[in-house]
């Protein structure tokens, strides 16, 4: 769980460094086209499943739930899309309920309202509406609202761990997160996010003290920035700190955008660690 000893003291670097340091965008050339496969395949996956798609949770736009059933009485994981809380949809991911569907795990994806027209803490807020949503809606669905899991990519790694804390969640997958956000308020990110100083304190997990007493995973791809594999690393290791259950690594040669072909594939290695928590509530 130590720091990858690439990774440079953020408040040291200039704003530009911090910025290109924080945009994966400009990381991964190929990111686009990656992009814009996996909504290619959502797509398809969307019309094999289309029972129960944009189940209205609240009253915005974006406050939906598609939900796909894999099985009867399954336990049903909460998928929360990434964009650093101002970009995406949760249409781009559906085809990354594949892997845990392949071992009879139901997938719900959420879609939030997107910064600047919420502020975090709504986007948070909202996060948990959904969750009671889907609690109360899981027996009519076919779910175990008992067996609830949240998972979440890059700003929803971030949701996730904030998800973590809703009373009927029982463990957590959290991939390429942002768990300390200080670094984002100093950044070409905050000019939609609008972050003053107090909201990111609430929102940043690395600055509470303690935290959730429940089975949190966390994965970032080894070939990631170092701020972001940092951020990962770290967060592990406030866990740790404070005697909370918690499991890290690094997806070898995976970048920000490839690491999700290992919730994609059944035997994918982030597949694999959500079937071992839900094998543990």
């Amino acid at each position: 769980m130590s720091t990858p000893f690439d990774t440079p003291d953020w408040r040291s670097m200039s704003r530009q460094d911090r910025d290109l340091g924080l945009n994966n965008g400009v990381a991964v050339p190929a990111s686009a086209d990656i992009v814009a496969g996996w909504d290619k395949r959502s797509v398809e996956m969307r019309a094999r499943h289309s029972s129960h798609l944009d189940l209205r949770y609240g009253p915005r736009e974006r406050n939906r739930i598609d939900f796909l059933k894999a099985a009867d009485g399954a336990p049903t994981l909460l998928f929360i899309h990434g964009g650093y809380w101002q970009a995406r949809a949760k249409e781009t991911f559906t085809v990354f309920a594949g892997g845990p569907m392949a071992h009879g795990i139901n997938v719900a994806l959420i879609g939030y309202t997107l910064a600047p027209d919420a502020t975090l803490d709504e986007i948070v807020a909202e996060i948990h509406a959904g969750l009671d949503f889907l609690v109360a809606q899981l027996p009519d669905l076919g779910g175990d609202p008992d067996r609830i899991g949240v998972s979440g990519w890059s700003a929803g790694g971030h949701l996730t761990s904030m998800a973590l804390s809703h009373p009927s969640v029982k463990t957590g997958m959290a991939i390429s997160g942002i768990y300390d956000l200080e670094p984002i308020r100093h950044s070409y990110l905050n000019i939609k996010l609008g972050l003053d100083k107090e909201a990111s304190q609430r929102n940043s997990p690395m600055m509470q003290a303690g935290g959730v007493l429940k089975p949190l995973s966390l994965v970032a791809g080894s070939a990631e920035l170092p701020l972001l594999r940092k951020q990962t690393a770290d967060f592990a290791g406030h866990r740790a700190r404070y005697g909370l259950p918690v499991t890290y690594e690094e997806i070898s040669d995976a970048n920000h955008f490839t690491i999700m072909n290992e919730m994609m594939l059944r035997e994918g290695r982030i597949t694999t660690l959500i079937r071992q928590l839900f094998e543990r509530v």
